[in-house]
This record gives structure tokens, C-alpha cells and sequence, in this order.
């Protein structure tokens, strides 16, 4: 049986939710990557700019329809390098950097001028393995882009290369965005590429190839079906494509490979053009909370009143007023115990504060916050985002 008709097989066998797995209408927060052989000219590194406004429009649109898109972008290597003189050998790391630091200008300045017809804002973003890996900087970076969404700003995201070593880079904008994906709960991954989906392989040498429509688990049988990256400007390739679709079902997003290189793409995909979705089996909410729940080890604990015990099993968000007892040395952003008044764990969750602050601020309103702190933090010691109960209430 071929992997085609074993997802038909499949997706027979649970109507309703293939019925919009499908579809990119669906989604209401999705990260779309964008390859630099899709944006910038192999030959004169100069952006694709025809290619580029169209996007943009699919994106106006989307945006429009009340979706929340974040853009990771590649490119500014090969942007920097032409404008640098730096094409007709390999380039060292340090070159590699400084090339970085040329083209992200006019890579910026090119998502501006097109938003810009829309009148939508777009805000850069630049980040590093470690940015999406060390906790308290994890935080920073998931509360900087919620806001910008919340102010209806699209980030341009790309890596960090004028200061990433190998020890701390991704290595690939397919990783990146699927890190980024996880990171601010996205319910969808686009990876905009140079093939229309996953094949059986490779259909630029094997005419027998068979399109896969429809993943609905990363197999070995699935990954032993992964090329390697084109020549040229790209660093994937399907081997990275398929890391990137297990980092997003590790976050409950699903993901979807289309044909990039058609103006309009991701309306192209809406209408149904050839792509192959890989589907998550939770929701990105979901899976944040089974993390939190059995992934976390505790690094102190928070014990509760009566009040807000009854306040968490309504769903609502932990407050300092409601605590009364803090204990360990935990850091903003590290996983907590939450505790009854007799030392019974009811919940875990991540703390919006540190030990030290949390101390401080117990028992108080959420209003005296600033008065007692010196600055505005979160009005949450632990926001229900970021809180599961493990112990009924």
C-alpha cells in the first residue's frame, strides 16, 4: 500500500477532523517560513520583489481575516554576500556574519516598503538557539512577539548570524520556525519551499516518485524519504523539513510543505494547490499543558488559600493575593509546585516571577504590584496559560 492511500486510509477513519486539517482557513495563529532561493536571485542576489509583494498581499489578507501570521525570513546571507563581493569562493564563518550583517538592512527595508502598502506594520526579530532554548530567554522572546501580534504587527523573524557561533545557531530557518512555532503556540507551521510536498523520493532523480498528500506520523518509513538540500543558496532540504514537522507536533501545530516559488503561494495553498500536510495529534494548548504537567522538573513551590484553590478549579489564573507561602529559589519562567494549605500538590505551572520577588508580593493585590516591586509586572504569579492541575481540586 502506498503512503497516498495509507492517509486516505487513515483519514476515513476520523472524518470530522480531516474535514479542516487540510485547510490554511483553518488556522488562526501560523508561522510561515521563506526560503532565501524563493526571496533573493541566485545570480545578483537582489529580493525578488514581484515575489515578495505577493506574499505580502496573501498575508494583508489573511491578517485581514483576522489570522495572526509571524514570517520567518531567510536571505540576508545572500543578499550581504553579493553586496560584499563575496560569491565567487566559500565564506568563512566571520564573512558568513558580516555578510548577515549587510543584507538584513535591505531585507528589512524590502518587508517594510511591501507591508507598508497595506499599512501594516512589521517589526524584526533576531534570534539564536539559545534564545529559544534558555528559559528566562524563551520568555522574553514568546512575550515580545505576543504583544507585537496583540498590536497587530507581523514579526520578521530570522536567525541571529551576525553573532551566532555553531555552538548556538539552529543551523536552518525550517527548525527555526518550527521552534518558534512551538515556542508561541501556533496551530500552524507553512514551510514555503522549491517542491510541492514530501515524495517517496527524490523527484528531481527518481521518476517514480510518489506524492504524499497526507502524513499522519513521522515514521522511520516517512523519514527514510528525505533528500538532501538543492545546491545553491538553500541549507535545508527534506531532512530538515522533517525535524521541523517533529518539533511542531511536539508543540500540537501542524505542518504544511507547499510550492513556493508561484506568486500568491499561500493562497495558492488555500485553494487546494498540491502540498503535504503532516497533522498534529493535539492542540498546541494541550500540549503545552502536558509539558508543563510531565516534562518539568519543579525548582520550588507556592502554597494556596482556599480562595484561590476554588479560583483555579474555574479556570482562572493564579493571583499573588491568593498565596500564601513561598518556597525554593526558582527564577522567572521555571516550573513550580502549587500546594494546599496541608502541603498536597494540586497544580504545577511556570512562574511569573522569581522566588525573590514572589515573596514579596504575596498576598497582595495585583494593583500594589508595582508600588511594591519598583516596576509593572504581570498582574499573574502564574497565568493559566501556563498552569495545569495535576490533582483534582
Amino acid at each position: 500500500m502506498t503512503p497516498e492511500a495509507r492517509s486516505e486510509k487513515t483519514a476515513a477513519k476520523s472524518p470530522k477532523r480531516q474535514k479542516t486539517a487540510h485547510k490554511l482557513a483553518s488556522a488562526r495563529r501560523l508561522v510561515v517560513k521563506i526560503g532565501s532561493a524563493l526571496l533573493v536571485d541566485d545570480k545578483t542576489g537582489h529580493i525578488h520583489r514581484r515575489w515578495l509583494d505577493a506574499l505580502v498581499d496573501d498575508v494583508a489578507e489573511l491578517a485581514a481575516a483576522g489570522k495572526e501570521i509571524i514570517l520567518v525570513s531567510s536571505g540576508a546571507i545572500a543578499i550581504g554576500r553579493r553586496q560584499l563581493g563575496l560569491t565567487k569562493r566559500a565564506v568563512r564563518l566571520e564573512e558568513k556574519q558580516a555578510a548577515a550583517a549587510s543584507g538584513q538592512i535591505r531585507l528589512a527595508h524590502a518587508y517594510q516598503e511591501s507591508f507598508a502598502r497595506h499599512g501594516l506594520a512589521v517589526a524584526q526579530i533576531l534570534l539564536t538557539l539559545d534564545d529559544t532554548e534558555e528559559r528566562r530567554r524563551h520568555l522574553n522572546a514568546r512575550s515580545t512577539l505576543s504583544t507585537l501580534l496583540r498590536l497587530k504587527t507581523i514579526p520578521v523573524i530570522n536567525e541571529n548570524d551576525t553573532v551566532a557561533t555553531s555552538e548556538i545557531r539552529v543551523g536552518d530557518n525550517d527548525r527555526l520556525a518550527a521552534r518558534v512555532t512551538a515556542m508561541i503556540g501556533a496551530d500552524t507551521l507553512v514551510l514555503l519551499s522549491d517542491i510541492d510536498g514530501l515524495y517517496t523520493g527524490d523527484p528531481r532523480k527518481d521518476p517514480d516518485a510518489q506524492w504524499v498528500p497526507v502524513v499522519q506520523s513521522l515514521t522511520p518509513e516517512i523519514e527514510a524519504m528525505a533528500g538532501d538540500a538543492p545546491l545553491g543558496y538553500s541549507s535545508g532540504g527534506m531532512k530538515t523539513k522533517l525535524a521541523a514537522a517533529r518539533i511542531a507536533h511536539s508543540g500540537g501545530a501542524r505542518m504544511v510543505i507547499g510550492d513556493g516559488r508561484r506568486l500568491n503561494p499561500l493562497t495558492a495553498l488555500s485553494a487546494g494547490a498540491r502540498c503535504t500536510w503532516f497533522l498534529a495529534e493535539v492542540e498546541p494548548r494541550t500540549a503545552r499543558k502536558q509539558w508543563i504537567a510531565g516534562s518539568l522538573r519543579p525548582s520550588g513551590r507556592v502554597a494556596l488559600d482556599d480562595g484561590a484553590l476554588k479560583a483555579l478549579r474555574n479556570g482562572k489564573s493564579l493571583l499573588p493575593a491568593g498565596v500564601t507561602g513561598v518556597t525554593g529559589g526558582f527564577q522567572r519562567g521555571d516550573a513550580v509546585l502549587v500546594v494546599d494549605a496541608r502541603g498536597r500538590e494540586v497544580a504545577r505551572g511556570l512562574a511569573a516571577y522569581g522566588a525573590k520577588e514572589a515573596r514579596q508580593i504575596i498576598g497582595h493585590n495585583s494593583r500594589e504590584i508595582e508600588a511594591i516591586l519598583g516596576y509593572r509586572g504581570r498582574e499573574e504569579l502564574i497565568h493559566r496559560d501556563d498552569l495545569v492541575l495535576t490533582h483534582n481540586l
